[in-house]
């Protein structure tokens, strides 16, 4: 610890250090005004600053200060842009600073396992690599303004549904591959101020008190420096959370857990240094907040919103466009329909709701630009209130102009922190609507308002459709923006979209029941579920459209000194407009000892290209990408091979292949009684024992483990069980010698 921490908390009593370790209110810790401690603020994000300025609340239901509120993660994930997420968070910080507060809590980086969890709009992919790679930026951000970040929530939250309390029951490999691979990326990159763990139990363990998931791993595996923090609510047993890491209990419990803490130390139950190392990591935080260099002010607004639309417009899917019926043409008349276009709605429910600065609406930007050419009608009420005469007036304005633009979606009450959803469908009213204007007029565009993916049983119907998710505070005018042609849509699914919710991995386990959900799709989330089953979906992974197009040359790779695997690939512009495209990147190693999915992304990169022009991208997959977890060895483990590198523009639109040789990490298991024949065998020192012995015995013996059909019996036979059966004269203490001699080699 610094020398004047040191100094510091030798001054503290029992008390004291046990006082800091927990919050004064909602949104403050505590301030030991007799050595100088001040108190400092940790407010909500993480699209936003959600500062509330009078009494603190966790679901945002009292008012808060003006911030910009930028594209929940559900849109800027889709962005695929890591340079942009870290704009993004710089204005976040920079607004945090002008505020005075400490710590942003975000990016959230969950895994989007199932898509009816109801925080999924703050959550960036199903995919660990983009979820780190895009947290890992949200943070760099946000930190780079002298404010923390705190990545959340630490870990396998991925559901709303009795969050406080289920056991999330999942085995090593999802674990490790899946579920913890995004906040390894994050805190060995970016070392996050904090930390904060998730309500949950992890296989029966609560996260606050689990010292595995905080210390052996977090900190002693990974190399976390910070501060690990409870998510507001979270501490189930003060005193074992301590003892396990947790350095921080918010909010603030009035005292009551300061005196189990400082009773714990009191009757030797606890142990002094442990919260001698909690109450530093404490004063470290602090004293890391007073060191940010004072931020000018007033907050430059009209800067800050451009960036937010500049974020939404990157954001927006192009799923469809038939007949290039988008970007609209400059002389069509155009209905615009679905109340979403005048009554936006922007972001997701709960502790993350922004008051933003100001709100565009996608119906006052299109009159602004488009004028009388423009007409509107609701079409619907998100209560569902006078449908019948709504859907009546929409249908007949559809019907006399010459193209629709339907905004449907999902209503505010469909989808929010504090509870899942149960079905993936649009209201039944508005699926009703669209099939009347399909009736008196095809030119439908739908422009879908969604902060998790919804099933689309009309994309056969509808020429265009448009993915605008979450998009913040500007999103009304950036969805015009793209729809016009002004921008160039870019993004791309961060999530599949399924054909309907029994084809998804969770199906039947989610959300479990009696206190546990099983994980039981193993590492088989998201599209790798898809793939492995060969399974038809809605739009796949990685999937979106741009209004021009791109063709890709020959993929280069190799392997360099550092063991990462460096790619390239030339993508050409082919079609009339400037735009940019997602270049992705999927590995699979098709003669793997242990199942794997056909293909996994591990890395990307979003790339502007004007028409008509090459550029050559590079991108790289990190050796620690390649790993699989062993579970054997417990830990994360490079398997050697030859790979397969696909690379296009989705999961399944891959046109460019090639392949690399790599050189795997040694991995020497013990071997042991219960160790197969097969293994024995291919034990660099066991197998040449036994071979040499075999060859002593004749040929006969020699050939005996080179016949398939023995070999194939014998394989996964346990070694210590051969001399139980009889004609085979071998005994138990050769066995346990030839064990030690390979042990020992």
């Amino acid at each position: 610890m610094p020398h004047s921490t040191r100094r510091l908390i030798e001054e503290l009593t029992v008390e004291e250090k046990a006082s800091i370790t927990s919050g004064a209110d909602f949104w403050h810790t505590k301030a030991i005004e007799r050595v100088g401690v001040p108190s400092i603020m940790v407010t909500d994000g993480p699209h936003g600053l959600r500062k509330q300025a009078g009494a603190g609340d966790h679901l945002g239901l009292n008012d808060s200060v003006p911030a910009t509120c930028f594209p929940p993660a559900v849109g800027l994930g889709s962005s695929f842009d890591p340079e942009l997420a870290e704009r993004v968070g710089r204005a976040i910080g920079t607004e945090a600073a002008i505020e005075e507060v400490a710590v942003v809590l975000g990016p959230g980086i969950n895994i989007k396992r199932s898509p009816l969890c109801g925080r999924n709009f703050e959550y960036f992919s199903e995919d660990p690599v983009v979820a780190g790679e895009m947290g890992r930026a949200v943070v760099d951000g946000i930190q780079s303004r002298g404010v923390g970040a705190s990545l959340k929530h630490f870990a396998v939250n991925n559901q709303e549904t009795d969050r406080m309390r289920v056991s999330a029951d999942v085995d090593p490999r999802p674990l490790h591959e899946i579920y913890l691979r995004a906040f390894a990326h994050v805190v060995t990159r970016s070392q996050p101020w904090t930390v904060m763990c998730s309500y949950n139990r992890i296989n029966g363990v609560y996260a606050s008190e689990d010292p595995w998931l905080l210390t052996d791993l977090l900190r002693t595996a990974w190399g976390f420096e910070g501060l690990v923090v409870s998510d507001w609510g979270a501490v189930n047993d003060r005193v074992a959370a301590l003892a396990a890491g947790l350095d921080l209990e918010m909010p603030g419990s009035g005292g009551a857990t300061d005196a189990q803490i400082a009773a714990a130390v009191a009757d030797g139950t606890l142990e002094p240094a442990v919260l001698d190392v909690a109450a530093v990591r404490n004063l470290d935080l602090v004293a890391k907040s007073q060191q940010r260099p004072p931020v000018e002010g007033p907050l430059d607004v009209d800067a800050h919103h451009a960036l937010a639309r500049e974020a939404a417009g990157r954001s927006i899917v192009l799923l469809k466009n038939d007949a290039d019926l988008l970007p609209l043409s400059p002389a069509a008349s155009i209905a615009v329909i679905g109340e979403f276009a005048r009554t936006p709605r922007f972001q997701g429910g709960g502790s993350s709701h922004i008051k933003p600065t100001r709100i565009d609406t996608a119906l006052d930007e299109f009159v602004a630009q488009l004028g009388d050419r423009v007409r509107f009608a609701a079409g619907f009420t998100f209560d569902g209130s006078d449908t019948a005469t709504l859907r009546e007036d929409a249908v007949a304005l559809a019907g006399e102009q010459d193209v629709v633009v339907l905004f449907l979606g999902l209503p505010a009450a469909e989808e929010s922190e504090g509870f899942d959803r149960t079905h993936l469908n649009l209201p039944a009213a508005q699926l009703d609507l669209l099939d009347g204007i399909l009736a008196v007029n095809p030119n439908v565009v739908v422009v879908l308002s969604n902060g998790a993916v919804v099933t689309l049983p009309f994309a056969d119907r509808v020429p265009a459709i448009v993915e605008a998710w979450l998009l913040g505070q500007a999103g009304g005018s950036a969805t015009v923006d793209v729809l016009t042609g002004a921008v160039n849509p870019s993004a791309r699914l961060t999530e599949t979209i399924p054909l309907r919710l029994e084809d998804t991995p969770a199906f039947g386990s989610f959300p479990g029941a009696l206190g546990h959900v099983r994980y039981g799709e193993g590492i088989y989330v998201g599209y790798r579920w898809y793939d492995t089953r060969r399974m038809a979906v809605a739009y796949p992974f990685g999937h979106g459209l741009s209004y021009t197009r791109f063709s890709y040359g020959p993929v280069t790779a190799h392997i360099d000194d550092a063991g990462d695997m460096r790619i390239s690939v030339p993508v050409t512009n082919v079609g009339p407009r400037d735009g940019r495209e997602v270049v992705q990147v999927y590995l699979r190693h098709d003669s793997s000892i242990v199942d794997r999915a056909p293909r996994e992304l591990k890395s990307f990169a979003s790339v502007e290209i004007p028409a008509g022009q090459t550029r050559d991208v590079p991108l790289t997959i990190r050796r620690d990408d390649l790993a699989y977890w062993d579970v054997r060895a417990d830990r994360f483990v490079v398997e050697g091979g030859t790979y397969r590198i696909d690379i296009g523009s989705s999961s399944r639109d891959l046109p460019q292949t090639t392949t690399v040789d790599v050189a795997g990490d040694p991995l020497h298991l013990p071997l042991t009684m219960d160790s197969s024949v097969g293994e024995v065998m291919a034990h660099p020192v066991a197998g040449a024992i036994v071979a040499e012995q075999l060859a002593a015995m004749g040929p006969g013996a020699a050939g005996f483990l080179e016949d398939p059909m023995i070999a194939q019996i014998l394989g996964s036979f346990p070694i210590g069980r051969l001399p139980s059966f009889p004609g085979i004269e071998i005994e138990a203490d050769q066995i346990r010698a030839l064990i030690r001699a390979a042990d020992d080699s």
